[in-house]
């Protein structure tokens, strides 16, 4: 039997879902406790509009949060959303999350407000609007079914782009739910399950 054969079978292929959210669920607890335990000295490595150093924030920004509570508000979903988003296949999941980090990273560094944009939830937008769109554009039933559950469950989060609260980016969250959208367009035809 070959690797092929195996990795095509639903336990194996869950049981790989499974592992790759939580190492997702480790690193990103790892850093959070490596940051609690430093003072949020992690938290200078920001995505920081307009100014040229704060360019390393695009990649590390959504790894570090402003709080233990603000990393607890986003590490559930963060998971459910990832899990959810492996049922596109692996290489579709780590490009369209690499891509949405990329672009809403540098929107948020041309538009956002001079502030240290950080956290998991541009992410979590991010996926929240390529879950909602995607299943639709494939056309497969059981990824529409996904589309419907986010939009059930987690439609609540479309109010969080617009400018409510000065602490919170809503920039991160406006343009990872852009971001997600376009990744649904360019990706989510010809999915194979």
């Amino acid at each position: 039997m070959n690797s092929k054969t195996i990795f095509s079978h639903p336990s194996s292929r869950l049981s790989q879902q499974l592992k790759i959210v939580s190492c997702i669920f480790i690193v990103v607890t790892v850093i959070e406790v490596i940051n609690l335990l430093t003072g949020r000295v992690l938290n200078q490595f920001g995505n920081i509009p307009r100014y040229v150093p704060g360019l390393i924030g695009v990649l590390i920004g959504p790894f570090l949060h402003g709080s233990f509570s603000h990393y607890l508000s986003n590490i559930v979903p963060l998971c459910v959303l990832s899990f959810l988003m492996l049922q596109y296949g692996n290489k579709r999941f780590f490009g369209v999350t690499l891509f949405c980090i990329i672009l809403t990273g540098l929107l948020v560094w041309l538009f956002g407000r001079s502030a240290s944009h950080i956290g998991m939830s541009s992410v979590i937008y991010s996926y929240f609007g390529f879950l909602l769109l995607a299943g639709f554009l494939s056309r497969k039933f059981s990824l529409i079914i996904i589309s419907l559950l986010v939009a059930f469950f987690y439609g609540g989060l479309i109010f969080g782009v617009l400018p409510a609260r000065t602490f919170v980016s809503w920039e991160g969250h406006l343009f990872g739910f852009i971001s997600g959208l376009i990744a649904a367009r360019l990706w989510a035809k010809n999915v194979r399950l």
